[in-house]
């Protein structure tokens, strides 16, 4: 129902844009969000918006450098990369919540129901 794609090998300071497709139901009455997991480490959070876009919220290591954006009526998320770093390198996951989500709980990926495969991004130093 999620598909997250858009990944792949970029040098470091460079850009990339991924994108998830959602389908089956609408998920434009979710919180989505953007997780990632590096080799060897856990999953961790990325970016996350509610429904309207009024809020979104960023890891610390992402702030002022990535940009979560959505369109439900075309059922997609986005995340606009820039200024990549070596270790941004992970597997970028896309999620959803089930309902509006609350904005203190965004960051939280127990909130999360519904997860996309993953997509490889590759930062080259």
């Amino acid at each position: 129902q999620l598909q997250a794609f858009g990944g792949g090998l970029v040098q470091a300071g460079g850009s990339l844009k991924l994108s998830c497709a959602a389908s089956g139901r609408t998920f434009s009455w979710s919180a989505m969000a953007w997780f990632r997991q590096a080799p060897g480490k856990e999953r961790e959070f990325v970016a996350a918006v509610t429904p309207n876009s009024l809020t979104t919220r960023y890891a610390d290591s992402v702030k002022g450098r990535f940009a979560i954006s959505r369109d439900n009526a075309e059922s997609t998320l986005f995340l606009q990369m820039a200024s990549l770093k070596p270790e941004d390198t992970a597997v970028y996951y896309c999620a959803a919540q089930k309902g509006l989500g609350l904005p203190s709980q965004l960051q939280y990926q127990q909130e999360y129901d519904f997860w996309g495969q993953g997509t490889l991004v590759t930062v080259s130093s």
